[in-house]
């Protein structure tokens, strides 16, 4: 018995069915190398001109950087996901400020730019903004998750003290990966059903909207083609796909979408590349 498998059936005692069925998935998708993984995502972007923007903990990233830099090469872009894929609102300030810092400090040593955040699990506390300020990050990609940020149309700042951070947030889509693969288990063709009538009413905005679509799911072949079938979807529709840095940085020199209609940012978590990292979250 390989100590993956004996470990799911640990889970499996400790937790209940959930836990144990969650792993087992998990386990299924990490038996893709995950430069295949990302091999089939750039492939899809790349076809079509567009980009993808990968939240990465850090600690993972040490693991393959030659990957990462594959994936800067290709003109997508790297942020911050943390240090350790934990919750902020489970540890102190100070621990999210030194997580924070050890991050950037990985990514500076690796020579990889980065200039966003998202927080591990889009989970956020009264103290996180004031520190994605204080690390002069541009932009953060998990403060649009909260429900009351979900519908926005625009980039938005956070409002502590009486005034607005530095920083721009992103509403981010309900419609992720692992709601719609693990909870709904919709089909390819449900979820491209859903996801490309998010686009529609997005066009309808003129404004931006982002899907937060884990590597590890929609990279695999089984998924990739509703990535294909999405950007194809909102490339005929006039949707722009660049970088969230890139959509930013744009927006706020000349308050457009350089001619489009509206922007779409393909955005994805890579938490861990092993599924043995994977379990050692669960413990």
């Amino acid at each position: 018995m390989s100590a993956g498998v004996a470990w799911i059936k640990h889970l499996s005692r400790r937790r209940g069915k959930e836990t144990f069925q969650q792993a087992f998935r998990m386990y299924r998708f990490h038996k893709t190398p995950f430069e295949q993984i990302i091999h089939n995502i750039l492939s899809v972007v790349e076809s079509y001109n567009a980009s993808y923007t990968f939240p990465t903990v850090a600690s993972t990233a040490l693991q393959k950087p030659d990957l990462l830099r594959k994936i800067v090469d290709a003109k997508c872009e790297i942020a911050v996901h943390g240090y350790q894929h934990v919750k902020y609102p489970l540890i102190s300030a100070e621990a999210q400020e030194n997580d924070m810092g050890k991050a950037l400090a990985v990514f500076r040593r690796m020579r990889i730019p980065v200039k966003g955040f998202r927080a591990p699990y889009n989970a956020y506390d009264s103290n996180t903004p004031s520190i994605v300020e204080k690390h002069r990050f541009l932009w953060d990609a998990g403060i649009g998750y909260a429900n009351e940020n979900r519908s926005k149309t625009d980039f938005f700042k956070v409002r502590q003290s009486g005034r607005d951070l530095d920083f721009f947030c992103i509403p981010l889509n309900g419609l992720s990966d692992d709601m719609m693969i693990d909870e709904l288990q919709y089909s390819v063709i449900e979820m491209t059903k859903h996801l490309t009538k998010a686009l529609d009413e997005a066009k309808k905005t003129k404004g931006v909207i982002m899907f937060d679509l884990h590597p590890i799911r929609i990279g695999q072949p089984q998924y990739v083609e509703v990535l294909d079938r999405l950007v194809s979807h909102g490339t005929k529709i006039g949707a722009w796909f660049p970088t969230v840095s890139e959509a930013v940085n744009t927006k706020i020199s000349k308050g457009d979408w350089k001619g489009y209609d509206f922007c779409c940012l393909l955005t994805g978590d890579v938490d861990n590349f092993h599924f043995s990292d994977y379990i050692k979250r669960l413990r």
